[in-house]
């Protein structure tokens, strides 16, 4: 149930993300919106708010590594592409308990779900490169 739970978690987290980048409405009046609908049932509630306010609050940090490891600039990215590589550049950089095999598989199923037909292939090769990089340099 948690693996379910929390992978609903991050869909609805790509897509309250990507509201707030097109929006960009307060992530509050976000968070609100997403919470009282209907389809959060399922829904690990306290692990899409970590997903969504953790972007948010580290959103410069996130944006450096995803242009570190992409060779593209972020404004390059598509809209889709940007929220899940930021959401999975959080769960990489400041979710230690979660192993790196499942958020980079988390990172390319949501790209399969949510973004252009080849896109998971981009974010499989940026998410490998940080996790070669950046983990390994931290030890996780």
């Amino acid at each position: 149930m948690k693996l379910v739970s929390r992978r609903r978690a991050r869909e609805r987290a790509v897509q309250a993300v990507y509201s707030w980048q097109i929006s960009k409405n307060l992530i509050s009046d976000i968070r609100y919106e997403f919470i009282e609908d209907a389809n959060m049932l399922g829904v690990d509630t306290n692990y899409f708010c970590d997903l969504l306010f953790g972007v948010v609050n580290n959103i410069i940090k996130l944006d450096d590594l995803i242009t570190s490891y992409s060779y593209r600039k972020i404004n390059e990215l598509g809209q889709i592409e940007k929220a899940i590589l930021r959401i999975s550049m959080y769960e990489l950089t400041y979710r230690e308990d979660i192993s790196y095999k499942i958020i980079i598989n988390e990172g390319i199923e949501l790209a399969k779900i949510f973004g252009a037909e080849h896109s998971y292939k981009f974010i499989n090769g940026v998410l490998d490169k940080t996790t070669s990089a950046y983990r390994k340099k931290i030890k996780i």
